[in-house]
């Protein structure tokens, strides 16, 4: 696997999906190696979980910081470089996320003169509304398409991508499989040793502070809920580049007395802030998928969603979570005030979420239906 993030460097989904996968891959008697990019904190060579995870450096300095495109291109020949330390062993199947390893996944390929598989996570044309601003993000587009074209499998993580990119790239369905994301749904569920009964009173949101993520949308609706739900706080987990903005926004609605913006939250700070929590709240604009859903679902607490692309798809018609209208602000306090004023209601939501987590999203399964499309490509 070739991958832009990887823990302990976890700013996206991708890193924890890769993580998942690759690890219940191997758990189920298989070699997996993944070549990433280095971090501080750890070797460039170790063995964790039964996973080798090979690192390289790829810091560029020769390349202006605002062309991230030409620096990302350029880091990929670091990680096609760590070949290198393979010696002898060799894949069945390279499978690279997304397009930040696009050319890594490709060289790597044809290389070890197997195929190639592809996940994408989104794609740029859908995280713009499916419009694409000139500049980068149609840079980002064209090299989207190149990869859909160079792999010889396509995984999605919802129907609706997979759709997008049918249309969007006009590839054969054929060439798509749709793999959900998954989650350790026993690790989310183990509470931290001082968590009683009793929740908190606040409303809990997190991920990457990006104006895609609505998470304006939660600030202007805890401006109508303070009068509803007198005391509920909010807490809006991440780093991004949309953060000044928010915190601005904050200011001018009057609820910076009742949003904390802790910024990023390690994994069991995270687990800790959803047991306290009263709800959960993911109000994106666009969500190819949502794994921070299937984290409240997995960990117990009431979720509240925008119904849009993954999100929609992943607990419509589940019971699992009550949903609102993307950009909705006051829908979403509608919906926070139900569910933190009435206990039936939230218990209902826990249930339901616990039902839908064990049986679709475990990474054991996940990792089987990978693995049958690696087998196949292999064969072949």
């Amino acid at each position: 696997m070739v991958v832009w993030e990887f823990p302990p460097e976890v700013a996206s989904g991708v890193a924890s999906h890769t993580d998942g996968l690759a690890h219940a891959i191997a758990a189920a008697g298989h070699e997996v190696v993944v070549l990433t990019r280095s971090h501080p904190s750890v070797g460039d060579d170790a063995e964790i979980g039964g996973v080798r995870v090979l690192r390289t450096e790829v810091s560029l300095p020769w390349i202006p910081d605002d062309e991230p495109i030409a620096q990302t291109a350029s880091a990929n020949h670091h990680l096609v470089s760590l070949a290198a330390a393979l010696g002898d062993w060799r894949p069945d199947v390279v499978h690279c996320h997304d397009w930040h390893t696009a050319w890594a996944g490709d060289v790597l390929s044809r290389l070890f003169d197997v195929d190639l598989v592809a996940t994408f996570h989104g794609t740029e044309r859908t995280r713009h509304g499916g419009h694409l601003p000139p500049g980068r993000p149609t840079d980002v587009h064209t090299i989207e398409w190149w990869l859909a074209f160079r792999a010889q499998r396509i995984i999605t993580t919802t129907h609706l991508l997979a759709r997008e990119i049918v249309s969007g790239f006009e590839l054969d369905p054929d060439r798509i499989q749709v793999i959900a994301n998954g989650i350790e749904p026993m690790w989310w569920r183990s509470a931290p040793a001082d968590d009683g009964d009793d929740r908190d009173r606040y409303v809990l949101t997190w991920g990457r502070v990006q104006y895609e993520k609505g998470f304006q949308v939660l600030v202007r609706a805890m401006s109508t809920v303070r009068s509803t739900v007198p005391g509920l706080g909010c807490i809006i987990a991440g780093r991004g580049s949309f953060l000044p903005e928010l915190q601005s926004q904050i200011d001018l609605e009057g609820v910076s007395d009742l949003i904390r913006l802790p910024g990023f939250l390690s994994d069991v700070e995270l687990r800790a802030a959803i047991h306290r929590a009263s709800c959960v709240v993911i109000p994106s604009l666009y969500e190819p998928f949502g794994v921070v859903a299937l984290e409240a679902m997995a960990a117990g607490a009431p979720l509240i969603v925008a119904e849009t692309g993954g999100l929609a798809e992943l607990v419509s018609g589940t019971g699992a979570a009550e949903m609102f209208e993307p950009g909705n602000a006051g829908q979403l306090a509608d919906a926070i005030t139900r569910v933190v004023t009435d206990p039936e209601v939230a218990a209902e939501l826990r249930r339901r979420s616990t039902e839908v987590v064990d049986a679709t999203y475990s990474w054991s399964a996940i990792a089987a239906r990978s693995v049958e499309i690696y087998r196949e490509l292999a064969d072949r």
